[in-house]
């Protein structure tokens, strides 16, 4: 008896944490589906600028098994390529 109900409040306290967590997500949804800067899905790699000003920026992207480049974004999501061929990307400090 003294088992089951450890381990009914633990699930009870797991949840309640989780929850707490899913209205954070909830809240910020838009944000979390296009991070700005660098990120990959299951299949591609991206660079989201994030900016009000309509600014191009220079940023590097990281290659895995060629050389690294740098490339002139506009605002926005832009595609870099496979996940599999993009090791990551950054703003290099310039704008373009």
């Amino acid at each position: 008896m003294r088992v089951r109900r450890f381990v009914t409040g633990a699930l009870g306290g797991a949840a309640l944490v989780l929850s707490s967590f899913g209205v954070v997500t909830t809240a910020a949804g838009s944000a979390v589906a296009d991070p700005c800067g660098f990120f990959e899905t299951g299949s591609d790699a991206y660079y989201h600028h994030c900016t009000s000003d309509g600014s191009r920026v220079v940023i590097k992207v990281e290659v895995a098994w060629a050389p690294d480049y740098e490339r002139c974004v506009a605002p926005g999501k832009t595609w870099l390529g496979s996940s599999s061929k993009i090791d990551g990307a950054h703003y290099v400090g310039r704008t373009c």
